[in-house]
């Protein structure tokens, strides 16, 4: 029974770091501002504009949202079509398509992975909290300092990584996950989403992942402090 308990609390631990990671990663594939302050702070509208395809600000948030339903739908393939001179044009050529389509699939695993994680680590600390009196509170708050020390370490390693060579890191994680090159066509793709736009994405997850922890680790230390206090 002891090993059983054991086994249960070091999985919540890691659990607890893919769930936040998970739920980060969620949060920016559904998010417009960091699609729509990308556009603008890369200048996205000139880059197309300069490849022949003229855009407006409400097409930008068009397109934003469309990604968003698009990558929220049972749709195979992204469909995406924008006005030019009075005619509906596609955004995106054969290969770019095909490459959403992975990364769709990558998101649909996010959000399974996700509601694994969320499920198992909400019934661990449901049990925790209200089986016997609360008995087991304290060690559910351990287990989510732990969690959220093993978090930290984590995005540290990861945020050092982004900054010295994000470039490398981003181009060996495409040739992990891809059983293709499409990431790489040419065409829109690549100039709605600049380099710049991804590195600012993984920092931006790794902060919230970081305050995430923080948050969680600081409830719980809290609570044990309060608890030695009063016992």
């Amino acid at each position: 029974m002891k090993i059983a308990v054991s086994i249960a609390r070091i999985v919540f631990v890691v659990y607890l770091t893919v769930l936040l990671l998970t739920a980060a990663i969620a949060g920016e594939v559904n998010c417009s501002w960091l699609y729509t302050h990308g556009f603008e702070k890369y200048d996205v509208r000139q880059s197309l504009a300069d490849n022949g395809l003229n855009l407006t600000n409400t097409d930008m948030v068009g397109i934003a949202r469309g990604f968003i339903r698009y990558f929220n739908s049972s749709e195979e393939l992204i469909s995406l079509t924008v006005q030019q001179n009075d005619k509906a044009v596609m955004l995106f050529n054969n290969e770019e398509t095909i490459h959403f389509k992975d990364v769709k699939k990558l998101c649909r695993f996010d959000y399974n992975v996700l509601l694994g994680t969320f499920c198992y680590c909400l019934v661990f600390s449901l049990i925790n909290i209200f089986w016997r009196k609360g008995k087991y509170r304290k060690n559910l708050a351990r287990d989510t300092i732990k969690g959220s020390v093993l978090t930290l370490g984590l995005m540290l390693l990861l945020g050092i990584g982004t900054l010295v060579d994000f470039n490398n890191l981003f181009y060996q994680f495409h040739l992990l996950v891809f059983t293709n090159s499409f990431w790489s066509a040419e065409g829109n793709m690549l100039l709605l989403f600049p380099d710049g736009f991804w590195y600012d994405a993984a920092v931006y997850c790794v902060v919230a992942i970081a305050l995430l922890a923080i948050i969680l680790g600081g409830i719980s230390w809290t609570y044990l402090h309060y608890r030695r206090k009063k016992e």
